[in-house]
């Protein structure tokens, strides 16, 4: 049997949907969008003001308040008072991406997040609302970000070149951070589980080797885990520092 380490990753159309040069078929990357949506949505609704939740909090309740309240502090502290604004759309992303990466450690399941269409996707969305932001709260002014105080007009034109390119560097950073751990440790998984199993086939003593490797994996999976929770807190905290620096007007 040949393990190929990215199969994991390709994108297989489940129904076939097209119109001339535009293609809107249904894929398991649409699928597992669609289940990372529905779980959040699912959980809210359950506790939301409409349903009054329960006077005695069950454990997804407690989990969903609790989640809540940490991506309100977040927002509160980075961005501050009118981060309230922005909450709803901070909160969706960082439940989003954390029930996206979860779901992705699940065995024959799919990882969205591994696949840099989506990440950059969501980066352009935050990019883009950075600048409406901006351009919202401070007019024209918002363009002095790019000429920092106290320069010398003949140096100006480089800084202002740099200071741009630092400006947009966000809308590749974001993607391809996330992007690039999830897909590299999901493909490290699927390696040492390929090389568990050429152990386990290969019979005789090797049988009994293969519990280290497995030891590995598990402790892997533990950190994979770890990894899939943290990206989706980084993801959400440079996007509320982004946020923050529209708000507040940059420099």
């Amino acid at each position: 049997m040949i393990f190929n380490a990215l199969e994991q990753f390709e994108i297989i159309a489940l129904v076939n949907i097209s119109f001339g040069f535009f293609d809107i078929s249904i894929s398991n990357a649409t699928l597992f969008c669609f289940f990372s949506s529905f779980f959040i949505l699912l959980g809210f609704q359950f506790i939301s003001v409409k349903s009054q939740g329960f006077f005695i909090p069950t454990r997804l309740q407690v989990v969903y308040e609790s989640l809540y309240s940490f991506v309100l502090n977040i927002v509160n502290e980075i961005i501050g008072n009118k981060g309230q604004t922005y909450f709803p759309f901070i909160l969706a992303l960082f439940c989003f991406l954390l029930v996206a990466n979860l779901i992705g450690i699940v065995p024959y399941s799919f990882t969205i997040t591994s696949h840099v269409i989506l990440t950059f996707t969501i980066s352009l969305i935050i990019f883009v609302g950075r600048v409406f932001i901006g351009f919202s709260e401070h007019g024209l002014k918002y363009f002095g970000l790019l000429v920092p105080s106290g320069v010398p007009i003949a140096m100006l034109p480089a800084f202002v070149i740099i200071e741009f390119l630092s400006f947009c560097m966000p809308l590749l950073a974001l993607g391809v951070r996330l992007f690039a751990n999830m897909m590299s440790g999901h493909i490290l998984l699927k390696v040492i589980v390929g090389f568990c199993w050429s152990i386990i086939t290969a019979g005789g003593l090797m049988f009994l080797v293969h519990f280290l490797p497995i030891g590995v994996l598990f402790l892997l999976l533990f950190l994979e885990t770890a990894v899939a929770i943290i990206q989706a807190y980084i993801f959400t905290i440079l996007s509320c520092m982004y946020i923050g620096e529209s708000v507040s007007g940059g420099h």
